[in-house]
């Protein structure tokens, strides 16, 4: 049964590195869901295409966030105020 999933890891591993940027987070997803779909009970190429494709569904999110976030303007820093004088030895604070 190791065998087999080892052919099906490499099997979706080719064929989402054969795609390019389609296949971003597949490989990963692919990777998890093969294994726990092996666990669950010998699924492991049922689990490795779910989970291709909820990897490349979270890594497609994950790139709209960070466009959003690079698209909102920056703030200006706030203003840097001068520190307050410490007392020194021997005297009181005001």
């Amino acid at each position: 049964m190791s065998q087999k999933l080892t052919v099906s890891l490499l099997v979706f591993g080719l064929l989402a590195a054969s795609q390019g940027a389609l296949g971003k987070g597949c490989i990963k997803g692919a990777v998890v869901g093969g294994v726990a779909g092996h666990v669950a009970g010998h699924h492991a190429v049922l689990g490795a295409a779910a989970g291709c494709v909820v990897g490349h569904h979270m890594a497609k999110k994950k790139q709209q966030q960070e466009q959003q976030q690079r698209a909102q303007p920056v703030p200006p820093p706030a203003p840097q105020h001068a520190p307050l004088p410490q007392p020194g030895p021997g005297q009181t604070p005001a």
